[in-house]
């Protein structure tokens, strides 16, 4: 059986590693690496889209950072319960054509009791920003 500790129930602490190994793993920009903390048949929404499997997750996110280039992400803890996490993060990228932007948003995720992601529900906004202003 496939395992990501830390496993819930989840405590202040492992709620904080989880939010931190995702948060590493998505600046790793290594689709197959981050699709390994979702279940098989994991189902996300991301903004308009909806994505069921880790196929489908190393697909978009393939396709995702091919567009979203020098993508830097930080994730912080918001909530958390018995198998659920909230949180709230904030990411920089630049376009093809160097157009640089900044995306708030929010995720709620839900572990099955291995600690892999079953669920991943994130709404994003992007705010086009000048390279001076970038945080990350």
């Amino acid at each position: 059986m496939e395992q990501k500790p830390p496993f819930p129930p989840f405590t202040l602490e492992t709620a904080l590693q989880k939010v931190q190994l995702a948060e590493d793993a998505w600046n790793s920009q290594d689709p197959v690496r981050v699709s390994l903390a979702y279940t098989k048949d994991t189902e996300w929404r991301n903004r308009s889209v909806f994505i069921n499997g880790r196929e489908d997750v190393v697909r978009f996110l393939t396709a995702k950072w091919r567009k979203e280039l020098d993508y830097k992400l930080k994730k912080e803890l918001w909530a958390f319960t018995d198998n659920r996490i909230a949180v709230r993060f904030e990411y920089e990228y630049h376009d093809a054509a160097g157009q640089w932007y900044r995306a708030y948003g929010n995720e709620n995720w839900e572990f099955n009791r291995h600690g892999l992601m079953q669920r991943r529900y994130a709404s994003i906004n992007d705010l086009p920003i000048s390279e001076a202003e970038r945080r990350l």
